[in-house]
């Protein structure tokens, strides 16, 4: 296939082939995406192959208008987020409570060396509201460029950097209080 555009409109005849050379292409990003907003390995292979579900459904609704790959991360955000508000729906309903205690997540993708600190920046990053936690996800740990984030988000690219800077800060202030020895010595 030449493109995704060529790749996605063959999926919507129905063509099984390239529905594979899509899945592909994307699932690592799909399941990295999603691994950052849940930081949980198997709920992370749950909410990718769920997207690939909504990819294959949603295929014809796919207009061009922009990249392919902005509307699989949209896809997977919208995936995601959902997917972290129902198991909060569910602990609230089970446990009275939503679910702020999270297990330690190691992300595969981190150095030995920096894993107790990616524990805590990651636990940090889900305290985020959903808006900042996208935004921080999608340009520093899927690495995109702002205008692609403000893409998937459907706001402005000022909008993106404006939520870029909340985040930062909401991260230096929690993040200061797990290292109050740093703060001392300013």
């Amino acid at each position: 296939m030449n493109s995704h555009e060529d790749i996605i409109q063959a999926v919507v005849l129905g063509d099984k082939k390239a529905f594979q050379e899509l899945y592909l292409a994307f699932h690592v990003k799909v399941y990295n995406t999603a691994l950052g907003y849940v930081q949980n390995e198997g709920d992370a292979e749950e909410i990718t192959q769920d997207v690939f579900v909504k990819i294959h459904q949603y295929a014809a609704n796919f207009k061009g208008q922009s990249q392919l790959s902005t509307w699989i991360y949209r896809i997977t955000v919208n995936t995601s987020l959902n997917f972290l508000k129902k198991k909060n729906r569910f602990a609230i309903f089970r446990f009275g409570k939503p679910d702020t205690n999270q297990p330690d997540f190691e992300h595969p993708g981190v150095l030995l060396e920096n894993k107790e600190k990616s524990k805590i920046l990651f636990k940090t990053i889900q305290s985020l509201p959903d808006n900042q936690k996208t935004a921080f996800i999608l340009c520093y740990v899927e690495d995109l460029p702002q205008q692609e984030v403000a893409d998937i988000m459907e706001i402005s690219l000022k909008a993106v950097e404006s939520l870029l800077q909340r985040a930062k800060k909401n991260l230096r202030k929690k993040l200061d209080f797990f290292a109050p020895t740093r703060r001392k010595n300013k």
